[in-house]
């Protein structure tokens, strides 16, 4: 359970980075930018990612995962009135998420932990934020790949490029590491 722990850790890590490579690449205002009044902007997914995370990960081991402060309906809006805002509110969520599975061991894994009441093993409720969080981190990718069109830098395999990211990958000795290891 130990390599569990070091790949979930390794797994939001590489979300994050995912994220914060989106956003570096729109221009402040563009963080903002909503397509209509139903979407979210990178900005409202970064409040409503970091309620999550707060709520969730703060006292993690010992207190439902919804928290009696949160306030889920206003995290969809912005409450931003710049990058620098954003950026310190999306570095509170992460530290929060990934120095509460720090210090997890392998026997804190089978516990039990609520959200709205609902038991989830310890490793099911993470796995339940990983899939939550990639979803929304998703979105911010995409919304800044259309926001920037033909300058997008790809955050994956470029395309046409597959055989040659087979061919580098192929050429490395077969070993036990994670994806992200050699990012």
């Amino acid at each position: 359970m130990v390599n569990y722990l070091n790949s979930v850790v390794k797994q939001f890590k590489y979300y994050k980075m995912l994220g914060e490579k989106a956003m570096e690449q729109v221009q402040e205002e563009q963080l903002f930018w909503q397509y209509n009044e139903e979407s979210n902007s990178i900005a409202i997914l970064v409040n409503h990612l970091t309620g999550n995370m707060l709520s969730r990960f703060t006292d993690f081991l010992t207190t439902d995962g919804e928290k009696p402060w949160r306030k889920r309906d206003a995290e969809f809006s912005n409450p931003f009135n710049n990058k620098v805002e954003l950026m310190a509110r999306w570095n509170k969520g992460w530290d929060c998420v990934l120095k509460a599975i720090e210090q997890l061991s392998d026997k804190d894994l089978e516990g039990i932990v609520y959200i709205r009441n609902d038991g989830h093993t310890v490793t099911e409720a993470i796995n339940r934020q990983l899939a939550h969080y990639s979803y929304h981190i998703g979105q911010m990718v995409f919304i800044a790949k259309m926001l920037k069109n033909d300058n997008w830098q790809t955050l994956s395999i470029s395309r046409n490029k597959s055989t040659d990211y087979n061919h580098r990958k192929f050429t490395q000795e077969k070993d036990i590491r994670h994806f992200t290891d050699d990012l």
